[in-house]
């Protein structure tokens, strides 16, 4: 049965003509793209791109047929759009949050999304940022609170919002002289904060690139700046993260106040080195509802509260 999906995979990597530039523009990973557009060519019975060195390109089949793919994608659009136009209970509101938003942040966010549209219905999901900005881009989300850096595909966004960040560390590490002592710090900084050169010799757990590749890039970058030893362990989320905080092997940077374990301490990182940046984002075509002026300002307070 032909999807949507199959659609977004044919336009996206005739735009791109590179498996893995697709798969971003989609949101997903490499295999089940591929996957999909072979089940698409056995659909359509055509061989629709030629496989070369590191690219594709259209084969006069896929030529011939991507103007009909376009035109399904913008009609199952046009779809999307009148029902929730029609929809006698209110607009439907479908909010992405991306896993390292704080769960009062979030929370927050949610609650000034249904204050700001009387009569809607908040729905929320948790997905990475490149997949958050997909599912925008596609109008499967009203909108998103994703980490800044991203490539935003001509969606609209709001200002970035910078959270403070803590370290969470092995209770059995134990911190240079320089730290406690205050040496290694900005004389402006919260009493018991700590510099990240002070947290040397344990990796850091940090997410897949994958998720949200500039926003990790700026935080690798600035993170070999300000500790240019210990390194990094990719952990599937922060609890992950945490249970290896909490084993000795590993530290935590979190913008989440509250979380904690045993065996575990929490430290703010002086001079905020490592701030958690967010932005919401959405796409002003698909939102009729949603007055970007107004409305987008008061969800971007609710972010940053």
């Amino acid at each position: 049965m032909l999807t949507e999906r199959h659609l977004q995979i044919f336009v996206a990597l005739a735009d791109e003509q590179h498996f893995g530039d697709a798969a971003r523009v989609v949101g997903i990973t490499q295999p089940p793209l591929s996957q999909g557009l072979r089940r698409l060519e056995s659909l359509v019975g055509a061989k629709l791109f030629e496989r070369g060195a590191g690219s594709v390109e259209l084969t006069p089949a896929g030529a011939a047929l991507l103007p009909y793919a376009r035109r399904a994608l913008a009609s199952m659009e046009e779809l999307h759009q009148a029902a929730v136009s029609r929809d006698p209970e209110g607009p439907e509101i479908r909010l992405g949050l991306t896993p390292e938003v704080p769960p009062a942040s979030g929370a927050a966010l949610a609650a000034a999304c249904a204050a700001a549209i009387p009569g809607s219905r908040v729905t929320v999901v948790t997905s990475p940022t490149s997949t958050l900005v997909n599912q925008v881009t596609t109008g499967r989300l009203t909108l998103a609170a994703v980490q800044h850096p991203t490539v935003l595909d001509g969606l609209d966004a709001g200002r970035v919002v910078l959270l403070p960040t803590w370290a969470l560390v092995p209770e059995t590490r134990t911190l240079s002289s320089r730290a406690t002592s205050g040496n290694a710090v900005s004389p402006t900084a919260p009493p018991g904060a700590v510099g990240l050169r002070e947290l040397r010799g344990l990796p850091v757990a940090v997410r897949p690139r994958a998720e949200a590749p500039a926003a990790r890039d700026l935080f690798m970058d600035t993170l070999a700046l300000h500790r240019p030893d210990g390194g990094t362990v990719v952990v599937t989320d922060e609890r992950a993260g945490l249970a290896m905080a909490a084993a000795g092997q590993a530290m935590v940077v979190t913008a989440d106040p509250t979380l904690t374990a045993p065996g575990v301490r929490r430290y703010r990182l002086a001079d905020d080195p490592l701030p958690l940046r967010l932005r919401l984002v959405w796409s002003r075509t698909r939102t009729p509802f949603l007055r970007p002026d107004d409305v987008m300002a008061q969800l971007t307070e609710a972010l940053a509260s």
